[in-house]
């Protein structure tokens, strides 16, 4: 099994390593991080990179293809070698995930029309235009499509995913081993139940997270 994490400019960082995390310690799996060229790739914070092994050309195949999100997700929609590549991998794919705002780029891909698929819940909208049916859960299965909402969840859906792959008692196994037994501080209620001040500030900050992203310098 190859498990092809898929790096763009802007990438959230939990996005990818939640999910990492869980996936890359199924039995049997070969993990890759694949972009459009091999080298380090910033995450938004631009403090902090991984690097990409293997480029979109030299990627044929694989097992589980997996995209996350971040604010380079408005870049990445305007990028036809990077929907190409999840276009191309989606065809073949045993999995396909998507995470966080992610998803619009399965969208973008024409990948998950008429499936149901969850999203950061600031991103609903923009994914429900590309023809899914959106919902509010944790995380989404559809077929051979697993997708998470914010952040976070990717490791929920690497999870869910997991027990799919190697059964609920692998699952558990790899549960434990991570210590992934949460209680935020703050409780553990949904997005659509936060306090309305919060969720202002941070559609504020998602409004203009491209922008910020354009701006910041990196060290790499």
């Amino acid at each position: 099994m190859r498990l092809s994490i898929l790096l763009f400019d802007g990438f959230t960082a939990l996005d990818v390593v939640g999910g990492y995390e869980v996936l890359a310690n199924v039995p049997g799996i070969e993990t890759e991080f694949v972009a459009e060229n091999t080298g380090l790739v910033v995450a938004d914070t631009r403090r902090l990179a991984l690097q990409a092994y293997r480029s979109f050309a030299q990627t044929e195949h694989t097992t589980i293809l997996y995209v996350p999100g971040g604010p380079g997700v408005e870049a990445g929609l305007q990028n036809p070698a990077l929907l190409d590549t999840i276009r191309r991998l989606h065809a073949t794919s045993t999995w396909t995930v998507g995470i966080c705002n992610g998803v619009e780029l399965l969208g973008a891909a024409g990948v998950i029309t008429g499936l149901e698929v969850t999203t950061n819940w600031f991103a609903r909208e923009r994914v429900a235009a590309w023809g899914a049916k959106v919902t509010t859960e944790r995380y989404q299965r559809d077929g051979k499509v697993v997708t998470g909402a914010g952040v976070s969840s990717s490791i929920d859906a690497g999870l869910y995913l997991a027990g799919l792959i190697g059964g609920e008692s692998l699952a558990q196994t790899l549960q434990l081993g991570i210590e992934y037994y949460p209680r935020p501080p703050f409780g553990n209620g949904t997005p659509d139940t936060a306090p309305a001040t919060a969720q202002a500030k941070v559609r504020a900050f998602e409004s203009s997270a491209a922008q910020r992203l354009a701006q910041l310098s990196t060290p790499f």
